[in-house]
């Protein structure tokens, strides 16, 4: 049986979806020969671990219980007192990856999972990596910091997976990843990279007002508590610029032009979300409908994409063609057009559910699988 000893970094919504997909499909990766270990699991405050990493690992008891303890809103601390585990606590608990990883190096290795929203485990990510351990992401803003950390990040290739940091679950990565494996040189990307933003767009060419659609998105949950964490375009930013860096393209999150769907003076530091929501945003429906009616009289859509050519980079509203993939766009789905040599006239289009704490978890589970090489068997736990 070969075994995957894992360690988890964030228990949002999309870490305690991937605890319950190991779980959950116990039974199917046992027919495969692989075995998930799961010996430690953090937040943004504390970690709880097995305390021999090398041949034990958390009981699905604990792992349901511990989905339960974060989904109420309390600490991994309470968990002190529920089966064998050992609690870390501050500065405390980064040591004890490392020492986690430390002590795996030399024998099965490590698999460590970032599915946390944090831009403070990149410094742990890269000690990671240089005690040879793999590296699954679903967090964005490792690969989206300075360049001297990503070199850093990716300079073992072959033991970092993050198809989830783009498309959640969808084949993006891969597929980029592919074409140039191949030779098959990519020289524009463009698509619809956020379900929000997706939704808004596709919603207003209907006629309703933006603000209405945005508040509607916001009761659906479709949007952040905030949705001027959407609107200020700069999660799609980052996915911009993990795409154009794959590409080869050496550029900060600076370097990228990024259009805001609101004005400075009613960001979050200036104006109150509630002043934002009944008075900012129905002062933006005109611009907006004057740009829907604008592309309209060219026969075109508005979306609002990301733009990765030889020498641009920039995210932003855009015309596009009805009739082209990003055009017929509607809801909340992804949709990316990659041209390529093969695919110069006809684009290749990736078009799907972009977001979800499922459908993100089930990619980040597929990304551990498809490290499975590199772990060694064990028969201690068949």
């Amino acid at each position: 049986m070969l075994s995957i000893p894992l360690l988890l970094m964030g228990c949002g919504g999309v870490g305690r979806q991937l605890l319950h997909h190991i779980v959950s499909c116990r039974p199917l990766h046992y027919r495969q020969g692989v075995r998930l270990r799961v010996v430690g699991v953090c937040d943004s405050k504390s970690m709880v671990a097995i305390p021999d990493v090398l041949t034990s690992e958390f009981h699905d008891e604990f792992l349901l219980q511990l989905c339960k303890v974060k989904s109420s809103g309390s600490s991994l601390k309470d968990l002190a007192n529920i089966g064998e585990c050992q609690v870390f606590s501050g500065e405390e608990f980064g040591r004890r990856v490392i020492d986690v990883a430390a002590s795996l190096h030399k024998s099965s290795g490590l698999a460590l999972v970032d599915c946390s929203a944090s831009s403070e485990t990149v410094a742990l990510l890269c000690e990671a990596v240089n005690l040879d351990c793999c590296v699954v992401l679903a967090n964005k803003k490792p690969l989206t910091a300075s360049l001297e950390y990503y070199d850093k990040l990716i300079s073992q290739p072959r033991r970092i997976r993050h198809e989830s940091t783009v498309g959640a679950g969808l084949p993006v990565i891969s597929t980029i990843n592919r074409l140039i494996s191949s030779g098959d040189p990519i020289f524009r990307i463009i698509g619809s990279l956020s379900g929000t933003l997706g939704y808004v767009m596709s919603e207003v060419e209907g006629g309703r007002p933006f603000s209405q659609v945005v508040n509607a998105a916001k009761s659906l949950g479709f949007t952040e508590p905030d949705p001027r964490d959407d609107l200020s375009g700069m999660d799609v930013a980052r996915k911009a610029l993990i795409l154009a860096r794959l590409l080869g393209h050496r550029i900060e999150l600076d370097n990228i032009k990024v259009e805001s769907l609101y004005p400075v003076e009613m960001g979050s530091d200036v104006m109150p979300l509630e002043d934002f929501l009944v008075h900012g945003l129905p002062s933006l429906d005109k611009d907006i409908q004057k740009k829907i009616e604008s592309a309209s009289s060219n026969g075109n859509v508005l979306r609002y994409v990301c733009l990765i050519e030889e020498s641009r980079c920039e995210v932003g509203i855009q015309e596009v063609a009805k009739d082209s993939a990003l055009g017929r766009l509607k809801g909340s789905d992804n949709v990316l057009e990659i041209y390529s040599r093969c695919y110069s006239k006809q684009p290749l289009v990736i078009q799907g559910a972009g977001a979800g704490n499922d459908t993100t978890a089930a990619g980040v589970l597929a990304d551990i699988l498809d490290l499975r090489d590199l772990f060694g068997h064990s028969t201690s736990l068949c």
